[in-house]
């Protein structure tokens, strides 16, 4: 399984000397307090460090550039707890090359009427500092987060964990390395891209390797390893062979696990963590990989068909936010048209990741009429219902362009006896008509990422922190 390095977020309060030392020490206490319940709460995916107040640009500019050096921390969180002079945090803000949180909060959720006093209000002034501060983050074009309400809402423990998760898979998708088995599908435009680009605005490595390479590293895979993961695969799914003589199934299944264990050591030896494969070139293999495909995205790697880098690396991204929970490469399949039932059928050849279904899969052994090779073992499951997004990215002249729509998914209305793949029916929550021809409109494609973990907002503040064009057809 593809582990996520262990990321915190540094924490810091906005002040000045104007109100004097004590009632500095008093913005320490508060601030000290919330990040203590704030990681007590058990509610944040990644731990807050109080870092201390901050009342001079020299400060603050030596403050960002120590986050940028320290690689464990993944974003800044800010409180203007009393009035900060915005002008201190220009130098800094500027040179900050990780996700900004604005968190406009203050310490108690109430005005104590019986007590206030001035001593009160020059302590509590975060209504005027985070004005002052907004509007500097505003005037330097900053693409950060805002979060406002009370530190203790639920809602607002919500809104910061789930930034959280986009600003580590923003710096993680710098660490992004596809690899390409093959070129790209003849003939085909959508999976084409500028791969320098994307390594300058992503971070995505995307490099070339002839399947013949790969081939060696598969054939040379152990039985006895072999015989082991189908140990693992007896435990989790059920075998089913159906029609096939036993002997046929088993060299199958065996040969998807050689080519699992292959593609997944070929993979770690060389600092990969996401792949694509072409059903065009396959000289050496004997099967295009399904089960192996499924298998490897299952641990967290990313994957596209057809030589899709982009939609692999996006997938590998995707699974690093939504910490691998349900959330996978797709194809649009085909359509139901009838009013009443409008949707799409996703599924995809063999490589849907099993992370989505809401039965146990099953491993089965069918024909595959495309990549002239032997039958390929596959996973065959049901999706799930539920709420989720589907995104894709594509890429024009002017840059990258990820499109995104929310979407209601439900699970096939009836089995496809002659159809088996894994599959998942979904439907645009602003209705299949218009959620289609926008999507065609923005020039999105087929292949896609659907997930039930992430939210549209997220969606929106990865493509903000990425600096990347988003449609979003809501």
């Amino acid at each position: 399984m593809l582990e996520t390095p262990k990321y915190k977020f540094w924490f810091v309060a906005g002040s000045q000397f104007l109100y004097g030392e004590e009632q500095l020490k008093n913005v320490a206490r508060d601030t000290e307090d919330i990040v203590k319940k704030l990681n007590a709460s058990g509610k944040l995916p990644y731990p807050i460090e109080f870092k201390g107040v901050m009342t001079t640009a020299d400060g603050i500019t030596k403050f960002m550039k120590e986050v940028n050096y320290q690689d464990d921390v993944a974003g800044v969180i800010t409180w203007m707890h009393t009035f900060s002079p915005a002008k201190n945090w220009i130098r800094g803000e500027v040179l900050l090359q990780k996700p900004l949180l604005h968190l406009a909060t203050q310490y108690l959720d109430r005005i104590p009427y019986d007590t206030i006093d001035f001593d009160y209000m020059n302590l509590n002034q975060s209504a005027h500092g985070d004005r002052e501060y907004a509007y500097i983050n505003a005037r330097l074009g900053l693409k950060n987060k805002i979060v406002y309400g009370h530190w203790q809402d639920p809602d607002v423990e919500k809104e910061i964990a789930s930034w959280q998760n986009v600003a580590v898979a923003y710096n993680e998708s710098f660490k992004i390395r596809v690899c390409r088995f093959g070129d790209t599908m003849r003939d085909v435009a959508v999976t084409e891209g500028d791969k320098v680009e994307a390594q300058i605005r992503f971070g995505w490595t995307v490099d070339y390797w002839p399947v013949g390479d790969l081939v060696e590293v598969i054939d040379a895979v152990k039985d006895a390893d072999i015989d082991k993961e189908l140990a693992d695969l007896k435990a989790k799914y059920v075998l089913n062979p159906q029609d096939n003589p036993q002997a046929k199934f088993d060299d199958s299944v065996r040969y998807q696990l050689r080519e699992y264990l292959g593609i997944k050591k070929f993979l770690d030896d060389h600092g990969y963590t996401a792949f694509c494969t072409n059903f065009q070139d396959l000289k050496g293999l004997k099967q295009l990989p399904g089960l192996a495909a499924q298998l490897l995205m299952r641990d967290g790697y990313g994957f596209g068909a057809e030589g899709d880098w982009k939609t692999a690396a996006l997938v590998r991204l995707l699974k690093i936010l939504a910490h691998n929970d349900r959330t996978v490469f797709m194809e649009d399949y085909t359509l139901d048209l009838r009013k009443g039932h409008e949707a799409i059928l996703g599924a995809h050849m063999l490589e849907v990741d099993p992370t989505i279904a809401s039965d146990q899969p099953k491993v089965e052994v069918h024909p595959l009429d495309i990549g002239g090779k032997d039958d390929p073992a596959r996973l065959v499951f049901t999706g799930a219902d539920g709420e989720g997004v589907d995104v894709t990215i594509a890429d024009f002249r002017t840059g990258f362009r990820m499109i995104s729509y929310p979407v209601t998914c439900r699970k096939a209305e009836a089995e496809t006896p002659h159809l088996p793949v894994a599959k998942q029916l979904w439907t645009p929550k602003c209705g299949l008509k218009q959620g289609a021809t926008e999507w065609l409109k923005a020039g999105g494609g087929h292949h896609t990422v659907l997930s039930f973990t992430i939210t549209e907002e997220q969606i929106h503040d990865l493509a903000e922190m990425l600096g990347c064009e988003l449609v979003e057809i809501l």
